[in-house]
């Protein structure tokens, strides 16, 4: 292979890997939001009283 085809299979696949990575990172998050949700602290604290 000639150097622009390297730096062009290189270059392809960093950004495949950074999507990917920000991809999954992405998932996660909204599985951990599904299965703990955020409840504010003043809003819990009217709810015992009320």
């Amino acid at each position: 292979m000639d150097n622009l085809t390297t730096g062009l299979v290189i270059t392809l696949v960093g950004m495949g890997g950074t999507l990917l990575s920000l991809w999954l990172l992405t998932l996660v998050i909204r599985i951990l939001k599904r299965f703990l949700p955020y409840t504010d602290a003043e809003e819990k604290k009217g709810k015992e009283v009320a």
